[in-house]
C-alpha cells in the first residue's frame, strides 16, 4: 500500500453507480453501496451488492424514494429533487447488511441474497423528525447494538438490537443532523457520541445514560462524525460554524466536558461534510467549505486546533488512514497517497481513477481500494504482489 506502480494501481473492475455519495462497505465477499437510479420515472434509493473481486452485481433492493426535497442551491440538483442521490453508507456485520435510507427506513438484509430480515420505519414507529435534505447518517454497529438518530421527543437517539431491530434503549429530544455517530472508549467507559443540533452528547453505549454534553452551534447542516482522541472530542461544520473540541473529564462516576478551543468561520478548520482522520495527535482531512475543485487538505493539531500545513487542489473529497498514509480522493476523481506527517505535505503517489462528482470516502479491504462517484465505481489492486509485479 505504501508504493504504487508508475501508471497507478491496476483496475480490477468498474461499474456504473448512478447518483449518490454513499461509500462502499466490504464484507462477506461483497462490496455494498446505495445508488439513486430512475425507476418508472421516479428517483429511487437502491441498495446494491457487487462481488468484491469481479464487480458482478449480486443483488439490488429498492429502499424507497430518492426525493430529498431541497435543491441545495445548484441547478443540477433541482433535477434530482434535492441533490445527487443517497449519502448513507451500508454497514456490514456477520453476514448481514444494514441500510438506513434518506426516509429514515432502516433495513437488515441478508448479505448473500439481499433478502430482508427485519426493518424499522423510524418516521412511523419512533415519531421520527426529518432534517433538511433528509437523512445522510449511516447505522453504526458495536457488539449486538446498532445506533441511529432521528426519533421524536424522548426517543431521538436510539440503540437497537442488530439481530431483530427491537429498541434496547432510547432517549433525549435532540434534533438529528447528517452526522454518523462515533463509538469509543472514553476514560474507561464505552460510549456512543452523537453530533446533534445541540452539539455533542456522550452516552453510555449499553444503557443509553447521558454522560456529558458539549454545546456547539448548528447552522443549516452538520455532517462530519465526532473524532475522539483519548479524552478530547473534535467536531466541526460549515456555514460559518467552524471547528472546536472539548476535553471530557470524570470525577467518580460523573462525567463533564469543557471546551478547549473554538475557531469559528469557514477559513481555518471548517469541515463541510468530510470527516478528518486522526493519526498521532493530528487531524488530516479536507478542511474547507464549498471550495469545489480547489479546497485544501490540512493537518491540524487536535489538542490546539492549530493548522500545521495545508495543500490546495482537493475540493470536498474524503480521506482514510492506512499504514501511516492518507488515501485521499479529490472531488474530481484524483486518488492520492500522502504520508501522514505533521512536518509538511508529503505526496507519495497520484492517479486519476474516476469520472463524475466524487464526494464519497474511498475504502480499502484485502489489498483492494474501492471508490465511487455519482457516475461510476472502481476497484483497484494495491496488494503487495500487484505492486511488486509492475
Amino acid at each position: 500500500m505504501k508504493k504504487w506502480p508508475k501508471k497507478g494501481p491496476r483496475v480490477l473492475w468498474r461499474q456504473k453507480t448512478p447518483n449518490g455519495f454513499s461509500s462502499f462497505t466490504v464484507g462477506g465477499g461483497n462490496a455494498y453501496t446505495v445508488v439513486g437510479p430512475v425507476i418508472g420515472g421516479e428517483r429511487r434509493e437502491v441498495a446494491v451488492a457487487y462481488d468484491a473481486k469481479s464487480g458482478k452485481q449480486k443483488w439490488r433492493v429498492v429502499l424507497g424514494s430518492g426525493d430529498y426535497e431541497h435543491d441545495g442551491g445548484n441547478a443540477g440538483a433541482r433535477d434530482n429533487k434535492g441533490g445527487d442521490g443517497p449519502r448513507s453508507t451500508p454497514s456490514y456485520d456477520n453476514g448481514k447488511v444494514y441500510v438506513l435510507s434518506a426516509q429514515l427506513s432502516l433495513v437488515c438484509l441478508d448479505a448473500d441474497s439481499g433478502k430482508k430480515i427485519w426493518g424499522r420505519d423510524i418516521m412511523k414507529q419512533n415519531a421520527g423528525v426529518q432534517i433538511k435534505w433528509k437523512n445522510a447518517a449511516s447505522p453504526v454497529i458495536d457488539g449486538d447494538l446498532l445506533f441511529v438518530a432521528g426519533g421524536g421527543p424522548g426517543q431521538a437517539l436510539m440503540a437497537l438490537n442488530k439481530n431483530n431491530g427491537k429498541v434496547v434503549w432510547k432517549g433525549q429530544d435532540d434534533l438529528m443532523t447528517h452526522s454518523t455517530p462515533t463509538v469509543a472508549d472514553i476514560l474507561g467507559v464505552r460510549q456512543v457520541v452523537f453530533f446533534t443540533q445541540q452539539g455533542l452528547i456522550g452516552m453510555e453505549s449499553q444503557s443509553g445514560k447521558a454522560l456529558w454534553r458539549y454545546d456547539f452551534p448548528f447552522k443549516v447542516s452538520t455532517a462530519i462524525s465526532p473524532v475522539v482522541a483519548g479524552d478530547i472530542v473534535y467536531c466541526s461544520a460549515g456555514y460559518g460554524v467552524g471547528g472546536g473540541a472539548c476535553k471530557v473529564s470524570k470525577q467518580g462516576s460523573r462525567f463533564s466536558a469543557e471546551e478547549i478551543y473554538r475557531r469559528p468561520g469557514d477559513k481555518f478548520i471548517a469541515n463541510h461534510w468530510s470527516t478528518p482522520v486522526l493519526h498521532e495527535g493530528h487531524l488530516y482531512g479536507m478542511f474547507q467549505f464549498k471550495k469545489y475543485g480547489n479546497g485544501p487538505i490540512k493537518c491540524v493539531d487536535v489538542k490546539t486546533g492549530e493548522v500545521k500545513w495545508e495543500q490546495p487542489g482537493f475540493g470536498p473529497g474524503n480521506v482514510v488512514l492506512v499504514d501511516g498514509h492518507l488515501l485521499a480522493l479529490s472531488d474530481t476523481g484524483e486518488l492520492y497517497l500522502i504520508k501522514a506527517d505533521p512536518s509538511g505535505y508529503r505526496e507519495v503517489a497520484k492517479t486519476k481513477v474516476l469520472d463524475g462528482k466524487c464526494w464519497t470516502t474511498p475504502v480499502i479491504s484485502n489489498g483492494r481500494i474501492y471508490a465511487r462517484s455519482t457516475t461510476e465505481a472502481v476497484c483497484l489492486d494495491v496488494s503487495a504482489g500487484a505492486v511488486a509485479s509492475r
